[in-house]
């Protein structure tokens, strides 16, 4: 199974990797923000452009991307536009998708990008990831519902095919037997198909139970809050960190 080490930090080895989000609509919250999230001490954090208000300008976000990495370093560091149509905070044009994706891989300023599965153009944006040494985490998300467990695993397979460093794949359960399906769909990809890490997660309240069984069964990041959640069923980092530690050692 490959490794994804960026510094000290190396995915899909021991314990699952916390990744905290910035939430932050502006640049005096994000500024606010990045000290409670570097005092949670993650071992990445995700910045969630989509919920900036300026992510329409790409010098704003350039310069936003600029400062976040100097405070943070030498945090990983996530660069996440996630679209609406996958549950995202803002309506953009595939074009402007692109370009953003395009500079900010190009200013290298960010170890890890998120690029959609059902995104145009994805083997452009993986090979320009890869041309800069920056980590493509390729995602996912339904929020209406659980697919069968064959769908999510064809749909991390395809992630892996296309070039994914971290497939990752987010669904929501509308019953206690689509959590069993996302984690049966986990166990699987890991113990069968999967040559590198994936994150899997079944979102909500009901699905926080596959937000803390990564070791178990073959996610190897999960996400956790320190401000508010960037998507439902998130947990506050510090007690993720207690519950993950305590799984691992009983």
């Amino acid at each position: 199974m490959k490794i994804i080490s960026i510094r000290d930090i190396h995915i899909g080895e021991g314990l699952p990797k916390i990744i905290v989000p910035l939430v932050g609509k502006n640049k005096e919250a994000l500024f606010k923000e990045l000290q409670l999230v570097k005092d949670a001490s993650p071992d990445v954090v995700e910045w969630r452009v989509d919920l900036l208000l300026e992510v329409e300008s790409l010098e704003s976000v350039k310069d936003t991307l600029s400062y976040i990495r100097g405070y943070l370093y030498p945090t990983p560091l996530l660069f996440t536009f996630r679209s609406h149509k996958e549950g995202g905070n803002k309506v953009i044009e595939p074009d402007y998708y692109k370009q953003l994706l395009r500079e900010v891989i190009q200013t290298k300023e960010i170890d890890l990008i998120d690029i959609e599965l059902f995104s145009e153009e994805v083997e452009e944006l993986v090979s320009l990831a890869k041309d800069n040494h920056i980590s493509v985490v390729m995602s996912n998300h339904d929020f209406n519902g659980t697919p069968s467990k064959e769908v999510i695993i064809e749909r991390l397979t395809a992630m892996q095919r296309l070039g994914a460093d971290i497939p990752k794949i987010a669904v929501m359960p509308n019953s206690p037997a689509d959590v069993i399906t996302l984690l049966d769909a986990t166990y699987t990809m890991y113990s069968t198909y999967a040559d590198r890490p994936i994150i899997t997660m079944s979102m909500a309240k009901s699905g926080i139970i596959s937000r803390l069984s990564g070791e178990i069964f073959g996610s190897a990041a999960t996400f956790g809050s320190v401000v508010s959640a960037s998507a439902p069923g998130q947990i506050e980092a510090k007690e993720l960190k207690k519950v993950l530690g305590l799984l691992h050692n009983a």
